[in-house]
């Protein structure tokens, strides 16, 4: 395969955004969607409950307009919540017609109801309706011509032009260590979360944050980073890895128990386990904590078997696989890092402030979901500002680039790895670093205690990075390394309590709360120190610019 690929689009990344915006863009053009493993794996997969969307004739977009802002804290963006759920259906109607079967009753489609909704809303494919999305999409993206998609790729970093402008991306294949570069006149991420930043989370292995920590580096503004949702109810169990158990369980009429049989979600909120879930998350935290014990439970007792089977198979037949009954028996769960409100900031169509690059779903910031999201409202984003990235391309025409030509790769005088055990070492110090300092519950001085180390762990990882040949190890090393310094540092920035940020310190909220930003700093040497550069130390930065 050439050293470098080029298409009118890149999209990186291949969840629900990603490959619906592929499959619109392909009747542009040609369109690469380079993921990290096999197609179908990415966190969309892994979504159990549903799309949010006003369906019901009994329904109404106002009510999924209140329930998104009252979910979100505060902190909101109204007029990206309204143009977001007035677009639902017509995007659910489009997913309808390229395959995706939801599951249906002799009424019409099943609506499910979820923690913070007002009305039955959440169209599902049982309980794998990420599985069906992605069989869909993936199926309809690999039958169009104008697509191609190159599997188990990891993106390194963005390439710019003299003028700033994203023109693709350097890409690893993973199985061969060649890296390579992909040019595009417009780049698309659509790379998720990265909730493998925390040591608990319900994400896959992939989310690592890659697409986060490329957008910083190359000089995109982040948006509201301290906004990690926790999902509140994960599996706790030593032979289950990340099993999350649907939202839909406590739609359904699940009890949040404690070892004693003792509900409660009362002591904590009106709507008990229909409450949003930072509160959920909070408060089995509290009860942990003051208890000592390792987990609470779902109790699921009070259904029968039969509609257990019929509405949650995949979650019984899981849970059975693990001896666990859970018609006879409450099941253990803990909270779990699960999903990023904030992210790298885009307007209403998808753009970020970096020219030719754009940044749908998880990976992006949009103001849908403010301080906390709602549940099933993130599949619903994903569609939406696919749709309307598509649009604003459309609409741009051509870029009427010049042509382009990346430099190629250079890893300079880096050798091989002579001890991978301290990528290993850093990895899990990061990750527990992030759950003990970052978590749910938040305060001064722990997130003090996490930015001192971080910058250490930071420098060491540098020194790996330029020293060392890369390895996909190593690139997820150095990006979760990023995303974790960045939600450290936005949780330092605010100081109020609000949604997913709650501190210790901080406890009421501000009157008019702002979102927190970060940008790269523009130049990390100033023109007199690079006039101090030797000419061989001035050739080795340029290097590092390039890379």
């Amino acid at each position: 395969m050439p050293a470098e690929q080029s298409f009118d689009f890149l999209v990186l990344g291949s969840g629900i955004a990603g490959l619906v915006c592929a499959h619109k863009l392909s009747a542009l053009g040609s369109v690469a969607v380079v993921t990290k493993k096999e197609a179908a794996e990415a966190n969309t997969n892994y979504a159990q409950g549903g799309i949010a969307a006003v369906m019901a004739a009994t329904d109404s977009f106002e009510r999924h307009v209140r329930d998104t802002l009252v979910a979100g804290a505060g902190l909101c963006h109204q007029d990206v919540v309204r143009l977001t759920v007035t677009e639902g259906p017509d995007r659910v109607r489009e997913l309808r017609e390229l395959g995706v079967r939801f599951s249906e009753k002799a009424a019409g489609v099943d609506l499910g109801l979820e923690a913070g909704h007002s009305h039955r809303r959440i169209l599902h494919a049982g309980d794998i309706t990420g599985r069906e999305i992605e069989r869909a999409l993936v199926q309809a993206c690999r039958q169009s011509p104008n697509i191609r998609v190159y599997e188990d790729q990891i993106g390194i970093n963005l390439i710019l032009d003299r003028e700033g402008r994203c023109r693709g991306a350097y890409v690893m294949d993973r199985a061969t260590g060649r890296i390579r570069s992909f040019t595009a006149s417009r780049t698309i991420l659509a790379t998720g979360g990265a909730g493998k930043v925390y040591i608990y989370t319900t994400n896959p292995d992939i989310a690592t944050g890659d697409g986060l920590a490329m957008a910083y580096r190359a000089g995109a503004t982040m948006a509201n980073m301290e906004m990690v949702q926790f999902h509140p109810t994960c599996l706790f169990h030593p032979q289950a890895k990340s099993f999350l158990l649907s939202e839909a369980l406590r739609g359904e009429g699940g009890r949040l128990v404690l070892k004693s049989g003792r509900r409660f979600m009362k002591d904590y909120h009106p709507d008990a386990e229909l409450a949003p879930r930072d509160v959920v998350a909070r408060a089995i935290d509290a009860e942990l904590k003051r208890s000592g014990d390792d987990c609470v439970y779902l109790d699921m007792t009070h259904r029968t078997v039969n509609f257990l089977r019929e509405r949650f198979p995949n979650i019984y037949a899981r849970l059975r696989e693990l001896g666990i009954d859970m018609a006879a028996d409450p099941v253990p769960v803990v909270p779990a890092a699960h999903f990023f409100c904030g992210g790298v900031q885009v307007d209403h169509w998808g753009r970020t402030d970096v020219p030719g690059l754009f940044a749908i779903g998880e990976v992006s910031h949009t103001g849908l979901h403010g301080a906390n999201r709602l549940a099933s409202n993130s599949l619903l984003e994903g569609c939406v500002f696919a749709h309307r990235a598509f649009l604003k391309i459309r609409e741009e025409g051509p870029a009427g680039l010049p042509p382009f030509s990346p430099t190629p790769w250079n890893p300079g005088r880096a050798r091989a790895l002579d001890e991978a055990v301290v990528i290993s070492q850093n990895w899990d110090e990061i990750r527990r670093l992030m759950w003990n300092y970052v978590g749910i519950v938040r305060s001064d001085k722990r997130l003090e205690r996490a930015l001192r180390r971080m910058e250490l762990l930071n420098s060491e990882i540098d020194q790996y990075y330029w020293d060392f040949i890369l390895t996909p190890d190593l690139i997820e090393l150095r990006n979760l390394a990023v995303v974790a310094t960045l939600v450290i540092k936005s949780a330092m920035a605010r100081k109020e309590s609000r949604g997913l940020h709650y501190t210790l310190d901080h406890p009421k909220r501000l009157r008019r709360p702002q979102d927190t930003l970060l940008r790269k700093p523009k130049g990390l040497m100033t023109r007199a120190m690079r006039a101090a550069l030797s000419p061989r130390q001035a050739a080795r930065a340029a290097a590092r610019a390039a890379r």
